[in-house]
């Protein structure tokens, strides 16, 4: 059983989802490697794992481009338990997108809001990021005081780092290391993608979705470590925070397993590097214990 007592506090898991079928069709749960998880995910479910594994706090993350669906999350958030931040979904695009996420905030829940994220990797466009619309939208999200969380395949990792140079007011956090081949075995491209993205001051990474990547066969930590060995190189640790990405990653790990692993790829750092991966980088930039810092 893992515990949080190498970084001398709970753990934060900085990215997971819930989703009940019965309330809502999550439509990207296709085809067959995916079935393990076409089914209903609550917050009772997940609690006990995360408790027993060391985890004292998460950070809910949307799942689809569904208006409704940000206001349900804020409401289990405001629920109290182990959910200390909300990162939902607000259509970017939209003409008065300041008006939307100022009602987000004055929702049940409505402090919990920590971010915002839209499925940028759906999006056929590799320059999405730089439309004039979606750069407006994000000034939005920055002027609200809330992160934006960039779920992008590597091909898009240049338009995300120019959205950030364009827009330095505002904290980009990568989800999934920008979800690397490491089913491949293969760096590059990515590798200089994601460099020059963390030359940027206003951008972390999340520690998150590597063994989903990888697949069952390769997510052992020897296969992950030239993954993580980069992103920890480019972002360091004061950078970068970890996520279990549960329940996705139930489709290579359990639970447990996920933490296990980023802790023995993390386990050469020095006690406050460690601390920072896994509890303190996630407070500060989500604000989950006050004001907004710098990242």
């Amino acid at each position: 059983m893992s515990t949080g007592t190498d970084t001398a506090l709970p753990y934060v898991d900085a990215h997971h989802h819930v989703w009940d079928l019965s309330v809502r069709d999550q439509e990207w749960i296709t085809g067959e490697e995916l079935a393990p998880i076409r089914r209903t995910f609550t917050l009772g479910e997940l609690e006990p794992e995360a408790r027993a594994a060391g985890v004292g706090a998460t950070v809910l993350v949307q799942t689809v481009t569904v208006a409704e669906e940000t206001p349900e999350l804020l409401a289990l958030a405001a629920g109290g338990g182990l959910v200390a931040g909300v990162v939902g979904w607000s259509d970017l695009t939209a003409p008065d997108v300041a008006g939307t996420l100022a009602a987000l905030a004055a929702l049940p829940g409505g402090d919990r809001l920590a971010g915002i994220r839209h499925q940028v990797q759906d999006e056929p466009d590799p320059e999405w990021l730089l439309r004039p619309d979606v750069l407006r939208g994000l000034a939005a999200v920055a002027d609200a005081g809330l992160v934006y969380d960039l779920v992008v395949r590597p091909h898009q990792l240049p338009a995300a780092a120019r959205a950030a140079q364009l827009l330095p007011g505002l904290t980009f956090v990568l989800d999934h290391a920008g979800k690397p081949p490491v089913a491949t075995g293969r760096t590059h491209p990515w590798a200089d993608g994601l460099r020059a993205l963390a030359a940027l001051p206003n951008t972390v990474c999340k520690l998150s979705g590597l063994v989903t990547e990888a697949g069952p066969p390769s997510a052992s930590p020897a296969d992950l470590r030239p993954y993580t060995d980069v992103v920890l190189d480019a972002f360091g640790p004061g950078r970068l925070m970890f996520g279990s990405d549960w329940p996705v990653c139930r489709l290579a790990a359990p639970y447990a397993g996920v933490l296990d692993t980023a802790r023995t790829l993390t386990s050469h750092l020095g006690e406050d590097e460690r601390r920072a991966v896994f509890a303190t980088t996630a407070r500060r930039v989500y604000r989950l214990d006050g004001p907004p810092g710098a990242p």
